[in-house]
């Protein structure tokens, strides 16, 4: 079963409403970080990974059904187009995530696929609601 890291708009309680009937039915399975940087850009974030940084992403990972039409409509909303990754705005990879009890799993994760340039960081590497 797939499994999706989420960090910024699609965690429960920061959904948009055109998204919420679909994620709710998603179940979170736990909390899980990843090494990077958060940017805000805006009314989203976005992460670049970095398996060196010191810095931690943190979200929620959910436990993704095996429908493709799910997942095609996430990548929708994300701007992901997988036969042109490299125009998208963001990019579904899959990597690792450690959860909250130190295990880890393979999540996909939607990776900002532009330079940062001047984003401010996110302080704590936490999306909330005040950043929206």
């Amino acid at each position: 079963m797939p499994y999706l890291f989420s960090y910024g708009t699609l965690q429960p309680g920061l959904v948009p409403p055109e998204l919420a009937p679909l994620m709710a039915r998603i179940p979170v399975i736990a909390r899980g970080s990843a090494r990077g940087t958060l940017y805000d850009l805006g009314g989203y974030p976005g992460a670049v990974l970095d398996p060196h940084a010191e810095t931690i992403i943190h979200g929620v990972i959910y436990n993704l059904p095996g429908d493709p039409a799910l997942l095609a409509q996430l990548d929708e909303y994300e701007e992901f187009d997988p036969d042109s990754p490299g125009e998208s705005l963001f990019r579904r990879i899959l990597h690792p995530v450690t959860m909250a009890n130190n295990g880890a799993l393979p999540c996909w994760i939607y990776v900002y696929n532009r330079t940062p340039a001047d984003a401010p960081v996110i302080p704590g590497g936490k999306y909330t609601a005040n950043k929206r």
